[in-house]
């Protein structure tokens, strides 16, 4: 079998992990990287495609990264190997011989979804050539050009007959006899009548140029629903395409998951590496034992992806899809729903109007979808007769820190204007990964909630709010960089997006398992904060060291 490789190196001295794992948050199993690092090699000196990766800026063609992925696996011979795919398609195919096959075919030209792809281009074909027509164009002038001018005309007689009427409306005032009345009378009627035999002249005319505008609209209309239904039906046949098996050997289509899920079907869904290998390992007798996914090229325009570094797999595609294929093999936890730490309150400054603590990394602000300890809990458990709002701002779970919290609702508003207001001086600190050219600077990329992988952020010109960070160069660290982050406004992820992505240091923070790559934990730290006591209006500043250096 072409597709299930050997490993290079002799193996014997790795045990087999206990358990698979859990593709939302991992750390790559030693096997998995050494197969992730030969399909790295053969990626590196293959010559049989050609896909620019953007590692040559002569290349041809828009450059595009990819994610790749290894599934180590065990034939029924007890025979170690590995598997390979790619998401998506590669060099403009999606059957190269060394990977393994897409679930689903979309390239097959016989194939429905080629052939329906085609008539769909025929249908858009025929769309726009109706849009663009030049009889269309003539026949949308023409309607404009006699509506143009009924309205002109409608207007002009009005405006004489204004004049008539206030003409009229003066020898009325003027107490005339009852023949001049009657005159006057019968020729306000025959103006009205002018009035309304003018309308439905011009009514006329419109009406038959209007007609054959909504001849073409009525064509474009139609072809518009057709368009849709075409699609839809076609997008609906090819998720009922995919049939993906569990490690149980039940099948379900993708849109069957979904649908169980009570979501919409994603495009792309079962296009993913993930996918794609543990439904070959299943139809070849293959056992999975360890996966891992890594990103190979230039990163998106978007999203923070480094070259060579290992990913989860996405969320909004592949966990409803994943969830039913691992059903039957003995998984390793979700790591984010173990809680093996037990946090105490770090307090180091308590009145009657405010606490401020320096919140530990791994430790929640508030309540999350899980039973983990969060600052909220254990500040009502300590001070049970507080009153109001507590917290004021939030750290992400991995970053430790000053937090303030207020003691009551009148403090609480003071202190959330002077957030507002951006008036409260902040200051972190950063162990970056590697060495940076330059001693100071300012980042400003806004940035969005990416959709398809929460709790990940984009950075988004089009539709990201606002995001500014000032930083300065501290001193290096074992061939690292620490910095000061200084931010102006208080984004999610704002700090670990500006340190990684391309646009921004490039840089990620250490042991950002999100942006970088994951540790033992992440290595960001608010350790200053200066603002007004909400009762007494005096500056005051509080510092906390920071655990990792």
């Amino acid at each position: 079998m072409e597709k299930f490789h050997l490993f290079h190196v002799n193996t014997d001295q790795f045990s087999l992990p206990q358990k698979f794992t859990f593709p939302f948050n991992y750390e790559p199993h030693a096997l998995a990287e050494i197969a992730a690092n030969e399909l790295q090699e053969y990626l590196n000196s293959q010559e049989e495609w050609s896909h620019n990766f953007g590692f040559e800026p002569q290349s041809s063609g828009k450059a595009t990264g990819k994610m790749f992925g290894v599934l180590v696996v065990q034939n029924e011979e007890g025979e170690l190997g590995h598997l390979w795919a790619f998401s998506g398609k590669l060099a403009g195919r999606n059957d190269h011989p060394e990977f393994v096959p897409p679930i689903y075919d979309m390239l097959d030209e016989s194939g429905f979804y080629r052939v329906g792809e085609r008539e769909l281009d025929k249908l858009n074909q025929d769309y726009d050539d109706l849009i663009q027509s030049d009889e269309y164009q003539r026949t949308k002038d023409q309607y404009a050009l006699v509506l143009e001018e009924s309205r002109k005309e409608l207007d002009t007689l009005k405006q004489i007959l204004r004049e008539k009427k206030h003409k009229r409306d003066l020898v009325r005032k003027e107490d005339p006899n009852k023949e001049v009345l009657e005159e006057l009378e019968n020729e306000s009627k025959s103006d009205h009548f002018l009035l309304k035999d003018t309308k439905r002249k011009l009514n006329a005319a419109l009406d038959s140029s209007r007609i054959k505008v909504r001849q073409f609209e009525d064509q474009i209309a139609k072809l518009k629903k057709e368009r849709k239904t075409k699609s839809a039906n076609l997008q609906r046949r090819l998720f009922e395409s995919y049939e993906l098996q569990s490690a149980f050997g039940v099948s379900k289509t993708v849109l069957e998951i979904f649908d169980t899920h009570g979501l919409p079907t994603p495009s792309g869904a079962g296009e993913c590496a993930a996918p794609k290998l543990l439904q070959f390992a299943y139809i070849n007798k293959l056992k999975p034992i360890a996966l891992a996914e890594f990103w190979w090229g230039n990163p998106p325009e978007k999203e923070v992806r480094k070259h060579g570094q290992f990913y989860p797999a996405c969320k909004s595609k592949c966990e409803p899809i994943l969830s039913h294929m691992m059903k039957g093999l003995n998984v390793e936890p979700n790591p984010l729903l173990q809680d093996p730490q037990h946090f105490e309150l770090d307090i180091i400054h308590e009145d009657e109007e405010i606490i401020v603590i320096n919140k530990q990394s791994g430790l929640l602000s508030v309540p999350g979808k899980t039973d983990r300890q969060n600052v909220l809990d254990l500040v009502m458990e300590k001070f049970h007769d507080l009153r109001g709002p507590v917290i004021v701002h939030r750290l992400d779970m991995s970053t430790s820190g000053i937090m303030i919290l207020a003691k009551n609702e009148k403090a609480y508003h003071m202190l959330q204007e002077q957030f507002a207001r951006r008036i409260i001086k902040k200051r972190y600190l950063a162990e970056l990964t590697g060495r940076l050219k330059e001693k100071q600077g300012s980042i400003n990329l806004p940035l969005r909630v990416d959709l398809d992988n929460r709790p990940r952020q984009l950075v988004c010109f089009e539709h990201g709010k606002d995001a500014y960070t000032r930083w300065e160069y501290l001193r290096e660290k074992d061939g690292n960089t620490l910095v000061y982050f200084y931010p102006e406004t208080g984004r999610t992820h704002q700090l670990r997006v500006h340190a990684s992505h391309k646009l921004g240091l490039n840089a990620p923070i250490v042991g950002d398992e999100l942006y970088g790559k994951a540790g033992k934990r992440l290595h960001l730290h608010a350790e200053f904060i200066e603002f007004k006591h909400p009762k007494s209006d005096d500056q005051i500043s509080f510092s906390a060291p920071p655990t990792f250096l």
